[in-house]
């Protein structure tokens, strides 16, 4: 058993594979690489088998989603580290080193996540990781090299180790042990956001994730569900309303509820006027799937707050990500910090 396994969960993804998947073994000889197949209708199989054949596969009998299709998957492997890899990542020589030394060195630190550098236009950072990612009160995400749309160019200007709030699903290397003591990604998010309530449930147990940016990666972004597809709108909506019902402490939650009806009113008002109905409605939609759900969340909130040791408090951004960056104009995370 090698101490760490690499599992890249593909759904449809035969191409990815083949343009990705080359890399991953190339530099990354001290790891075990496993691809999940998440029940593909394309050749993604025969790929495999005909491509790779060294490479253990796991296929999964329906499509379980991002979250459950890593759960179900890494309940096959064994090894202390687990990495999930997106299928869409390009990786670098000496990749792994950096992170698995700093994990080494920590005990402290249960996951971490590399730089992540966009594919189609390498000198920038990358939208849904790049140097390790934020939230703020009012649940909000945001990375440190991206803020909403405005992704910044790589200019080593985040290449310290920082502590981070969540890291990105795309490439996250986390300690095995810990991840399942915490209940592993939660098969209800489906796909969009899991990993930041993952990360949240972790930190409030007390551990530390932190982004390593000697570790560098191209990842394409995208590839499941174009940026602009109304489900991907549903899913980011729903599931960013179960965030923080699950992680939220009472003294806060109703607060927050209350000025997210009004903003997610807001977003509703400007995809109408931006002409992007099916966005518009998948914001409602997103909301109602969430009342329907929320019964079904309330042992998983009250078991959270019960094994809440650090308060969110401490490590969630404490001003309005909104206001900040469309009003005051703080638009990257130096300035949000200097803020």
């Amino acid at each position: 058993m090698k101490r760490i396994a690499i599992v890249i969960l593909n759904w449809n993804g035969a191409g990815m594979l083949r343009k990705f998947l080359p890399s991953v073994l190339k530099y990354s000889q001290d790891a075990e690489v496993i691809v999940a197949d998440n029940a593909s209708t394309d050749d993604s199989l025969k790929v495999m088998k005909a491509e790779f054949p060294d490479v253990r596969t796991i296929v999964l009998d329906k499509n379980y989603g991002f979250a459950d299709g890593y759960n179900q998957a890494l309940r096959q492997v064994e090894a202390e580290y687990y990495l999930l890899l997106n299928s869409d990542v390009e990786v670098t020589e000496g990749w792994l080193e950096p992170m698995l030394s700093y994990m080494d060195a920590h005990e402290d630190v249960v996951a971490c996540q590399p730089k992540l550098r966009c594919e189609w236009n390498r000198p920038m950072l990358e939208y849904a990781g790049a140097c390790g990612g934020y939230i703020d009160w009012l649940g909000y995400p945001f990375c440190r090299g991206r803020v909403f749309n405005t992704v910044e160019e790589d200019l080593a200007q985040y290449d310290t180790v920082v502590p981070v709030v969540w890291a990105t699903g795309a490439a996250l290397m986390i300690r095995s042990e810990q991840y399942w003591e915490a209940g592993g990604l939660d098969a209800r998010f489906f796909a969009h956001q899991e990993e930041i309530d993952l990360c949240w449930r972790l930190r409030a147990r007390g551990y530390k994730i932190v982004c390593v940016p000697q570790s560098v990666v191209y990842h394409v972004g995208g590839a499941s569900l174009p940026k602009q597809n109304s489900r991907k709108t549903f899913l980011n909506f729903r599931n960013n309303m179960i965030l923080l019902y699950k992680n939220l402490p009472d003294d806060q939650l109703k607060e927050v509820m209350h000025r997210r009806f009004w903003l997610d009113a807001l977003a509703c008002v400007y995809f109408l006027l931006t002409l992007q109905l099916g966005s518009c409605l998948a914001v409602w939609r997103g909301r109602w799937a969430f009342r329907k759900m929320r019964a079904d969340f309330r042992a998983d909130r009250e078991k959270n707050l019960r094994a809440t040791v650090v308060s969110s408090n401490e490590f969630l951004f404490p001003k309005s990500l909104l206001w900040q960056y469309h009003v005051k104009g703080k638009r990257t995370y130096a300035e949000l910090v200097e803020s």
